[in-house]
């Protein structure tokens, strides 16, 4: 779980450079799920943008968050912020405050 100052970093990280990936009218499937689990582990910072399902942004990014094991950083708009830890910690590329 990530405290509210590390969201708030992880959130300005989000709008400089973080990856991004696009959710339109394929939905969230299981392949889209596992891209975002790709991404996730080799940049740990990901940003998904909603094209379509924008009325249901939040419980989508909560369900991908369950299915990536990752945190749900924020919603802003129609972009959900995604964050997962390396496990290596030689493979991090983000020092949370």
């Amino acid at each position: 779980m990530i405290s509210t100052k590390q969201r708030g970093f992880l959130t300005g990280l989000a709008s400089k450079d973080a990856v991004s990936a696009q959710l339109g009218k394929g939905g969230p499937t299981e392949a889209f799920a596992a891209q975002l689990a790709t991404l996730l582990e080799r940049h740990e910072l990901v940003k998904v943008k909603f094209v379509d399902f924008k009325d249901q942004k939040k419980e989508i990014s909560a369900d991908l968050a369950e299915a990536t094991s990752s945190e749900l950083v924020r919603v802003i708009g129609n972009t959900a912020i995604f964050f997962r830890r390396n496990p290596d910690p030689e493979k991090r590329s983000i020092e949370l405050p």
